[in-house]
């Protein structure tokens, strides 16, 4: 009988929850109840601890004395809270190494909630909250005791045979498999995505542990980085190093160690440089530059991106003040900040204090920016091209590239994305989708820049297919500022044009 189910009420001060609470200290050896209506969960623990109790008195009778009763309930999903999990998680872990069994300890975080039709916001993710919870309770062994710990946050105490592993896991993939499912009920539809953390008990840990091992799992299964969420000493090295890494980054954009490269962009026509668009560079300064690759992922990750990608902006703004004033600015915003309902207001801020003219920036971003919150990036768009700025999508042809996203927001140019523009001889396919591309810019008065050029034969290629600008390393790579000031000055772009002591980087690529 130890391992008969332990079902907690959705209700705060129910009849199972008394009963669980005797239970729970080993009081409760024997229960019969008489209820004229059945609620979902309510009334299914009564039934089945009916004929439970017995055999769970008796398992719970070595529980602490201490422990009084589970003392709240969330009312959105029938799982009792943070401290009634705590209180009863210990005391199964206990029970389960008494038995020779290995406790184990799932997390689950509800990553996003997405309303496919009906109402919206707090209906759905309330929906959402309780599918998860009914869904835990269906597939978790009746033995588990499942908690909401708080906001969107799960988790769950089992215990298993020694090597059992795999049982655990088949149970992971099968919440995986139906959590994917959109979710149907009282009109709505709802797409849920979650993420799993596993923990195994050696025989040492404390709860606070295996919680604390969970939620490194469920870290590194969120990062894409392993296949089964189970946590292991390797992950917490991991995840060491990269605690270290943003601490070193967020340091770095304080001390301005990210600075701004440039990359020039040419007029196909007349291969005349009109602009750059504006990259970031990590001068750290143990490992030298460092590209983008290798922190924005973690800076967009971690919230820093909003912070680096402003402070580059003021950088390159005020070094471009003198520059002709042909030349534009490209600047990338990632989806991340087009959560910041402030984003256009610091920017133009940013303009302002440096002196640099709104007409002359670009603000490049991809789809992804789109598909969180439509209506306020279309806000934060309006605040912006009402200041002069100009707007292009970024990478096209790639992810959810439709003629929606075209139509969103007032897009003035098109970018394409390097790896249909660097395929195009040798793959037809993708060379008939960047004329495609460049078409569909022309019908919408929208001129395209096809990215990644790398020869002249491909720069003329896109050229004769009307596309109307260009950069990738045939015009060079990404320039420091030094760099870009030099070459400026040798091509008379300067306002005040003073050459700065170095070798001349004159390419022949870009005309006078």
């Amino acid at each position: 009988m130890g391992d008969e189910p332990i079902i907690v009420a959705d209700t705060a001060h129910g009849p199972a929850r008394i009963f669980a609470a005797g239970l729970a200290t080993g009081t409760a050896l024997l229960a019969i109840a008489v209820f004229c209506a059945v609620n979902g969960y309510g009334g299914l623990a009564l039934m089945v601890l009916i004929a439970a109790a017995i055999g769970l008195g008796l398992v719970y009778r070595s529980m602490p004395a201490s422990v009084p009763r589970l003392p709240s309930f969330h009312r959105t999903s029938p799982t009792p809270d943070r401290d009634a999990f705590r209180t009863g998680a210990a005391a199964l872990i206990d029970a389960a190494r008494r038995r020779r069994k290995v406790p184990t300890l799932l997390r689950l975080d509800i990553d996003r909630v997405r309303a496919i039709s009906g109402p919206q916001g707090r209906e759905a993710h309330d929906l959402a909250l309780r599918h998860v919870a009914a869904l835990l309770d269906d597939e978790l062994p009746r033995s588990a005791l499942v908690a909401r710990l708080e906001g969107d946050r799960f988790a769950a105490v089992m215990a298993f045979a020694p090597g059992d592993a795999a049982r655990v896991e088949r149970i992971v993939d099968r919440l995986a498999v139906r959590l994917v499912q959109p979710i149907r009920r009282d009109g709505m539809e709802v797409q849920a995505s979650v993420t799993f953390g596993l923990a195994r008990d050696t025989g040492q840990e404390s709860l606070d542990t295996l919680l604390r091992q969970a939620d490194m799992a469920l870290t590194a299964s969120a990062q894409g980085t392993r296949g089964q969420p189970w946590f292991t000493p390797e992950i917490e090295r991991a995840l060491g190093d990269r605690a270290a890494f943003v601490a070193a980054l967020r340091a770095g954009i304080e001390r301005g160690e990210i600075v701004p490269h440039f990359d020039p962009q040419v007029d196909l026509g007349n291969g005349r440089l009109v602009g750059f668009e504006v990259l970031a560079r990590w001068h750290h300064p143990e490992r030298g530059i460092l590209p983008a690759r290798e922190f924005l992922g973690i800076a967009e990750e971690t919230g820093l991106i909003c912070d680096l990608s402003l402070a580059v902006m003021r950088q390159a703004f005020a070094a471009a003040r003198d520059w002709d004033p042909s030349l534009k600015l490209a600047i990338n915003l990632s989806a991340t900040q087009f959560q910041d309902a402030w984003l256009a207001q610091k920017i133009i801020k940013i303009l302002t204090e440096t002196g640099f003219p709104a007409h002359r920036v670009e603000v490049e971003i991809t789809e992804r920016a789109l598909l969180a919150d439509l209506p306020l990036a279309q806000s934060i768009v309006a605040s912006l091209k009402n200041q002069g700025i100009g707007l292009a999508l970024d990478d096209f042809g790639t992810g959810y590239s439709s003629l929606a996203h075209l139509r969103a927001l007032p897009f003035d140019r098109i970018k394409i994305d390097r790896t249909y523009v660097q395929a195009m001889g040798a793959d037809a396919e993708r060379a008939a989708i960047v004329q495609a591309i460049v078409q569909l810019g022309d019908s919408l008065n929208l001129p395209t820049t096809a990215e990644g050029v790398t020869d002249a034969d491909l720069a003329e290629r896109l050229r004769m297919l009307g596309c109307v600008q260009a950069q990738g390393t045939l015009y060079g790579e990404p320039m420091a500022l030094p760099d870009i000031r030099r070459l400026l000055a040798e091509r008379h772009l300067l306002s005040r044009a003073v050459v700065t002591p170095g070798p001349g980087l004159t390419s022949p690529r870009l005309a006078g």
